[in-house]
Order: C-alpha cells, then sequence, then structure tokens
C-alpha cells in the first residue's frame, strides 16, 4: 500500500506530506521539535507529545494520527472504563454499532463522544481517516461533558451534541492549522477553559471510583459505599449520574481492563489471571470476555490495536 499524502487540512510540524520533516519512515519514533513526536504504526501515522499538566488528572491518552492508506475498514472497541473523544479532521465515520444493541446503529457521524461502555462496539470508516483521539477518565469526561454521563452509556454521538455548535468551529480550526504543536496548543486551550467551568464530581463519587479502579473491580460495593459515608442506594445514583455506568458494572469493566492487560503482558495463563483478577475461574473469564468483547482472551490478546480499538 502506498503512503497517502495527508491532506490539506492535515498534518504537520512535519511540514513534508507523506514523510514529515525529522521522521523516519519506519516503526521507530522521531520528534518534529515543541515537544511532538511522530511515529509509524503499520498503515498510519501517529503524533503525541507530553500533555499539559492541568489535563493530566482527566485524560489517560490524547494523540492524534492519520492514515498512510485510504482503504475502508472496520474495527472493534471493547470496554476500557474510560470515555473518548475523536475529532475526526477528514472522513467521518459511516457507522458506529453497539454489539446486542437492536437498531441501525449512529449512521455517519463525524466528531464524536462516546460514554462508558459495557459491551462491544463496531466502527466502520471508508478510509482516509485524520483524526485527534482522546482517551478520559469518567470523573474528566463529566467535568469536560457537562451532561448526566449515563446519558452517554454505550452511546456514540455528534461532538456538537455534547459541546454545542462552537464544537463545529473548533474542528474547523483544528483541521486548518497545519502544525501539529499549534492543533494540540489549540486543543489544549480548549480543554483547559471547559474543564476550569465545568461541574465538579462529588467527592464521595470520586473516592468510589478510586476504591474500584485502585482494586481493578474487586472491592465489595458495600464496603464502598461505607467508605464514602453514602447508603448504596444513593451512591449508585449519584455514582451512575456521574461516571455513566452503575458501581457494579464499572467493577466488572475494571475487571475485564485489567484481565486484558495481564493477559497481554504474556506473564501468566488465563486460569492465573482469572485468579488474581477475582473471577470464580477461568470459565467465568471466558465468559465475561464473551460479554464484553465478543471474543475469546486469546482472540483478544492476538488481535492487532489501532489506536485503542480491535482490527477486524
Amino acid at each position: 500500500m502506498r503512503d497517502r499524502t495527508p491532506s490539506g487540512r492535515g498534518p504537520a510540524a512535519a511540514t513534508a506530506p507523506a514523510r514529515p520533516a525529522g521522521v523516519r519512515v519506519s516503526r521507530a519514533a522521531g520528534t518534529t521539535g515543541a515537544g511532538v513526536a511522530v511515529e509509524r504504526l503499520g498503515g498510519r501515522w501517529r503524533v503525541s507529545r507530553p500533555w499539559h499538566p492541568g489535563l493530566r488528572p482527566y485524560l489517560r491518552g490524547y494523540a492524534g494520527y492519520w492514515e498512510a492508506g485510504s482503504s475502508p475498514y472496520r474495527v472493534r472497541v471493547v470496554p476500557t472504563g474510560r470515555a473518548v473523544v475523536v475529532i475526526n479532521l477528514a472522513e467521518p465515520f459511516t457507522q458506529v454499532s453497539r454489539l446486542g444493541v437492536p437498531g441501525p446503529g449512529s449512521g455517519r457521524i463525524g466528531s464524536l463522544v462516546v460514554g462508558l461502555e459495557d459491551r462491544p462496539a463496531l466502527c466502520e470508516h471508508p478510509g482516509g481517516q485524520e483524526a485527534i483521539r482522546l482517551e478520559l477518565t469518567p470523573l474528566g469526561a463529566y467535568r469536560l461533558f457537562a451532561v448526566p454521563m449515563r446519558a452517554l452509556t454505550n452511546h456514540a454521538v455528534e461532538l456538537s451534541d455534547v459541546l454545542g455548535p462552537g464544537a463545529g468551529e473548533l474542528v474547523e480550526r483544528l483541521a486548518a492549522t497545519r502544525d501539529w504543536a499549534a492543533r494540540f496548543d489549540l486543543l489544549d486551550a480548549v480543554l483547559l477553559a471547559r474543564l476550569g467551568h465545568g461541574p465538579a464530581p462529588a467527592p464521595e463519587v470520586g473516592r468510589a471510583w478510586q476504591l474500584l479502579a485502585g482494586s481493578g473491580g474487586t472491592v465489595q460495593i458495600a464496603r464502598v459505599a461505607e467508605e464514602v459515608g453514602w447508603s448504596q442506594g444513593h451512591l449508585i445514583r449519584r455514582f451512575t449520574d456521574q461516571v455513566g455506568l452503575t458501581p457494579k458494572a464499572s467493577a466488572r469493566v475494571l475487571r475485564f481492563h485489567r484481565a486484558v492487560a495481564l493477559l497481554a503482558r504474556g506473564d501468566a495463563g488465563p486460569a492465573a489471571v482469572a485468579a488474581a483478577c477475582g473471577y470464580y475461574d477461568q470459565a467465568h473469564l471466558n465468559r465475561e470476555f464473551r460479554a464484553l468483547a465478543d471474543a475469546t482472551p486469546g482472540q483478544l490478546v492476538a488481535a492487532r490495536r489501532v489506536e485503542g480499538a480491535l482490527a477486524q
């Protein structure tokens, strides 16, 4: 497959289109100045730099990318315990559909927001994608989006539906900016301003999420409620409103996410990982992988990952 010249709205920090200046066209990372690093990963270029200190409490991933080719593709997205923003600077997605959920899916969708998930999704794209992808902590997403997070659970919606009409202007400005360092500067300024005025999560919800995430989803919900000083019913209502999933569903996703990471390291087999992550046995682990990823543990670990998704 031949390298595709990035679109006129696309990359640069490096200004040579197909081979950004200062970057080797290989899998090794290169730098282009201003702290921006560019690397070739299979059929795409990935652009990143250290996050702004003010964003660190809210982000878990932040990178730009563009494809070297323009072939249509489909990827599977599995739950991670994070919310995602994809700012599309070129071709929109053809479809985002949720496995096991009736209905036609999103249809054609450009820049999008996806809340927390507890089931897999399929994303289809015509090829030639150029985008910036953000992964946010649940409470970072609540502060950024300023909407009840339960409304975004297992849904992909247009960015403008969440951030308002200013989202379209932001996407246009990012697309018109040729330099990646300048793109990141622009996006950082918008994110910091919005986060600075967003709703603050309840401290009890923040503590509850810390307990769940810190235990890899193995702590008992009753203990979490006791720790934060709320009844279980009140915890469930407030937590679901600000995180998007119930505490029990969040724990399930966090256990799964930890199991995927342990299996990917290759230090232990499925039975040992099942025990370490709080599953009853390996059969329980297998059932959870089927439910949350529509794949076996072996299939999931072997799958090629593309910006947080699994190539189909």
